[in-house]
């Protein structure tokens, strides 16, 4: 008599979450199936890399990484996770071995904020087989979005073209969900913002992700009179008084509304500067010219230390606009959907591709994906990439090397362009100084590295764009293009394996 298992059907719980189960269908199948084949201690090498810019712009900010890090800190599956795992046909020795099973592999990455390039790795996995394929959609959608948001933010903050500016970023109500609005306020502050509307991203990541936040339209219209409004506010909180200038008119009411309430708080706290009108904000109209009769009005009015705050569906180039072709002057902006969703150019195309398996006498055997296609042919190998400078400290290029391959500062290093339109494939350089990019996060499950904190990766992210970066990959019309080359020996592994697929050198 044949023996059958019975499957309790899944009952769906709108509650339940794990992120160790934010997994392609695809990936189970696959770990299954080579589980059910023997290779379940088998250990794969992943590289995380993009293949170009957003925007088309001349960097990337990479970012993620100490999110990245908790998740396989705390990988694991619940009884929950393992009923549905059955009743989608996973196998029971696989569903069993899931009930216990650990993240014990190495994580290598790029520092959080380092400024980074088209096919050079920002994330590195080596693992058994089951860990290393089920964190694939964690793994990108934590990198892609983080690092997305991030390289947005270092352009609307004028990070880019040395013009800093104070941005606020607004975005949450307009993010693609509660997790976008935390992980985008975090990963905006990485790239310079000053503060976030989001209340629950200061909850969990603390007072350098600050909320911020002034009034609504609404506060003002639910009073009798805008000046009533802009009083209660004032009454309630003397110390942070900021409004809105726009629910009526800014010229004839709201800019008057302000300068009263002003008086009224000299008045009453004639002896404390601290208690007045720090600021105002437009949200509506033409607003460079309204900085313009704003700044001029209030300084007549005797009060230059009320600063001009404006919203309104902004971005890098609006901004840089009023400044550049209007002068516009305000004191900071707040940014919402443009930013939260990086508008212009919403995909960060991060990748994870299998690049070696690691044999039993300890070597690596390379993978490739060829594709009929020389751009998205892949680079093979378990590698290590090279930032190399020059005597001005300037990055001259990034080199891929094969990992144990030693790059010395000071001794001509020859290359192989990757870019296969290079008019010179083949270059030698001799770097003042050198420095590998990916770094150890976890070695065998165990955290091995001291995670910074959010200021010091936000000045981290200042000094690379202010000190490291040419000036022309920082240009906002066609950026110079980042040198990324090979190590003869990478070069010499990807033509073989390409010629062996593809009948043909590439």
């Amino acid at each position: 008599m044949e023996h059958k298992i019975e499957v309790i059907p899944y009952i769906p719980d709108e509650d339940y979450d794990n992120p160790a189960m934010v997994v392609d269908f695809y990936e189970f199948t696959m770990a299954n199936c080579l589980f059910l084949h023997g290779y379940k201690d088998t250990k794969l090498v992943f590289d995380m890399f993009f293949r170009k810019n957003p925007d088309e712009q001349g960097y990337s900010i990479s970012a993620g990484q100490r999110k990245l890090t908790r998740f396989l800190l705390n990988y694991h599956f619940n009884a929950q996770d393992i009923w549905w795992l059955r009743t989608k046909g996973m196998s029971e020795e696989f569903c069993d071995y899931l009930r216990t099973y650990q993240w014990k592999g190495d994580m290598y990455a790029l520092p959080e904020g380092t400024v980074c390039y088209p096919n050079v790795q920002m994330v590195r996995i080596e693992c058994d087989m089951v860990g290393a394929i089920l964190i694939e959609t964690y793994l990108l959608q934590t990198i892609n979005f983080h690092s997305l948001i991030a390289t947005k933010a270092t352009r609307i903050v004028g990070l880019n073209t040395h013009t800093p500016r104070s941005v606020m970023e607004f975005g949450t109500r307009r993010a693609q969900g509660e997790s976008a609005g935390n992980d985008g306020a975090y990963a905006a502050v990485l790239g310079g913002c000053i503060g976030t509307a989001n209340c629950l991203a200061e909850m969990k990541y603390g007072a350098e992700v600050k909320a911020v936040g002034t009034v609504a339209h609404s506060f003002i219209e639910f009073f009798p009179t805008e000046f009533e409004a802009f009083k209660a506010f004032a009454d309630t909180y003397p110390d942070s008084v900021s409004l809105l200038l726009d629910t009526y008119n800014i010229m004839e009411s709201g800019l008057p509304n302000l300068i009263k309430l002003d008086d009224y708080l000299i008045e009453k706290y004639p002896d404390d500067p601290n208690k007045r009108v720090k600021s105002a904000r437009i949200d509506s109209g033409d607003l460079a010219r309204g900085s313009k009769r704003l700044r001029k009005a209030l300084d007549a009015a005797g009060k230059p230390y009320i600063k001009l705050v404006a919203s309104n569906a902004l971005d890098e180039k609006k901004i840089a606009n009023m400044e550049l072709y209007e002068h516009a002057h305000f004191d900071s902006y707040g940014v919402g959907e443009n930013l939260i969703t990086s508008a212009s150019d919403p995909v960060f195309g991060g990748v994870y591709k299998l690049v070696a398996v690691k044999q039993p006498d300890g070597s690596y055997q390379p993978k490739m994906k060829i594709s009929d296609s020389v751009s998205k042919a892949i680079i093979p190998g378990k590698k290590m990439p090279w930032r190399l400078y020059d005597v001005n400290g300037q990055a001259q290029c990034d080199l891929i090397a094969m990992d144990g391959e030693v790059i010395e500062a000071g001794k001509p290093i020859t290359m192989v362009n990757l870019d296969p339109d290079a008019v010179e494939r083949v270059i030698t350089f001799t770097p003042t100084a050198v420095k590998p990019l990916l770094v150890p996060y976890i070695l065998d499950g165990q955290l091995v590295i001291d995670l910074p904190s959010i200021s010091e990766r936000r000045d981290y992210v200042v000094r690379q764009l202010t000190t490291e970066v040419w000036e022309s990959e920082l240009r906002m019309e066609c950026p110079h293009k980042h040198y990324v080359n090979m190590t003869p020996a990478v070069a010499e592994c990807r033509e073989k394996m390409y010629a062996e697929y593809h009948g043909g050198r590439m």
